[in-house]
């Protein structure tokens, strides 16, 4: 599926189900909301929920770990395989495991479909939303969405198609979703952003740049 494909299936599968739900829940739609869930699940298997207080490098670091956790038990725990599709040298990926402290025995117990991965996947991206706008719904009504959350992402899940990313490409898509959030929640004022997430202005300027990051 091209990336032109997954744009139309969102807008034409994808977001009635959203808009249906929020209607059902809340008595409204909210654009924002749907647009920042689209958004997440036009790269589903990035979905990983980084506490907001986290600067840039623990961020990173944090989100490696839960991406290379994934890989490993979507590969059912082989290294070969998974250094082909990741791009990267089995040496180097058997240093990553050992310095971020991955128990891969514990992840080949672990193993689930193609399916279930693409569920949790979008549950994920659904729940780190709506996390994003609980200061401005009502509690109750926000809880009876995030009860349907399962049976929603199930919905969504079977629209999706399961896309493997080298890491490289996936550090960059999650630098890009990094830094555009933080820039977001700091109203895209660069300094402050980068106090926040404890980078150097300058540095900051150039992830702009190389990711083409607009406001």
């Amino acid at each position: 599926m091209t990336s032109k494909d997954l744009e139309e299936t969102i807008k034409e599968k994808v977001s009635p189900l959203l808009e249906e739900s929020m209607e059902k829940h809340w008595g409204i739609t909210i654009p924002q909301i749907e647009s920042d869930i689209s958004d997440k699940l036009k790269s589903p298997q990035l979905n990983v929920y980084v506490p907001a207080n986290y600067n840039f490098s623990k961020a990173k670091k944090f989100f490696k770990k839960e991406f290379f956790k994934k890989e490993i038990k979507l590969h059912q725990g082989n290294i070969s395989e998974l250094s082909k599709f990741l791009g990267i040298d089995r040496r180097s990926i058997h240093r990553t495991i050992k310095e971020l402290n991955i128990d891969v025995d514990k992840l080949r117990g672990d193993i689930k479909s193609k399916e279930e991965y693409k569920q949790d996947a979008v549950d994920k991206a659904i729940r780190s939303t709506l996390d994003q706008y609980k200061e401005i719904i009502q509690p109750q009504k926000m809880e009876k969405m995030y009860q349907e959350v399962s049976s929603l992402s199930r919905n969504i899940a079977k629209f999706l198609p399961l896309e493997e990313l080298s890491w490289k490409d996936a550090e960059r898509e999650f630098e890009r979703q990094f830094f555009t959030q933080t820039l977001k929640d700091n109203d895209w004022n660069v300094a402050k952003t980068a106090k926040k997430i404890e980078i150097r202005t300058e540095t900051l300027h150039r992830k702009i740049k190389k990711l083409a990051i607009h406001e």
